[in-house]
């Protein structure tokens, strides 16, 4: 029992002098500012959706009509960031002509405009950039590519194809 009575004292006496030093406080302080700091990148994203026209018929539909087709370029943006959007002439182009080819040395000639009036041809300098308002969020922007391959051109039947590289500057 004794034992039992001397732990049971000793447990006592710790508590005791646990708590009068905890009682206490502290006598002093000190405290300092911690700076903490980030910088916001401004960026940009583009993916695209095809402009895919379709069939186009030289004897009867486009014998004198264009044919349209709509793509889309879909831009996400630092918020605040206005960006400005190019897309330029193409694997096929000659001169300042967009051209589809079909890899035989044939080509159909086509544009790509900023509206639906199709009467600003999209590009890479002055106004044929798209300059687009600054980004009121991060959420992406979809932005139509408006596309016609002129009518009355001759061309033999085969798969014609072209590939336009678009460039966001922000």
């Amino acid at each position: 029992m004794r034992t039992k009575t001397a732990l049971s004292t000793l447990g006592t006496a710790a508590i005791i002098a646990v708590g009068a030093f905890g009682s206490q406080g502290f006598a002093a302080s000190a405290t300092a500012n911690l700076a903490v700091s980030t910088a916001v990148a401004s960026n940009c994203t583009v993916t695209t959706a095809p402009v895919a026209f379709g069939s186009y018929d030289p004897v009867v539909a486009n014998a004198s009509a264009g044919l349209d087709a709509t793509g889309a370029l879909t831009v996400a943006c630092t918020k605040g960031a206005a960006p400005s959007i190019a897309l330029a002439l193409g694997g096929n182009a000659s001169g300042s002509s967009r051209r589809l080819s079909d890899g035989a040395g044939n080509y159909l000639t086509y544009e790509l405009y900023q509206e639906a009036a199709r009467s600003t041809v999209w590009g890479t300098t002055g106004g044929a950039v798209l300059t687009a308002a600054a980004a009121p969020s991060k959420a992406a922007r979809n932005f139509t590519v408006y596309g016609r391959v002129a009518g009355n051109q001759d061309v033999p039947s085969g798969n014609y194809a072209d590939t336009v590289v678009a460039t966001v500057n922000f």
